[in-house]
């Protein structure tokens, strides 16, 4: 159902392009290349099935999660950049 002057399907095709969007951002954000046996942020042993998982693997499990939290904390930023857009 598309409305003004959208074509019929146009809403499903701004979603799928989003999503397809998001996809590979993610992708290009995986690791490549050969996986390190020490983790370059700590130098703890990656162990040898996590290197197996994830090829090009830099960072053990808990340097990982810190990354990501890291990463995760960026993205709650108001872009809308005022509380009044929000009370609407």
């Amino acid at each position: 159902m598309a409305g003004g002057w959208t074509r019929d399907g146009a809403v499903q095709e701004q979603i799928d392009d989003t999503v397809g969007d998001a996809v590979r951002l993610a992708r290009g954000r995986l690791p490549t290349g050969e996986s390190l046996e020490h983790c370059e942020s700590c130098e703890a042993p990656i162990p040898e099935g996590r290197r197996r998982a994830i090829p090009g693997v830099r960072l053990c499990v808990d340097c990982q999660a810190e990354a990501d939290g890291r990463v995760r904390a960026r993205g709650l930023y108001n872009r809308r950049g005022s509380k009044d857009s929000q009370l609407r």
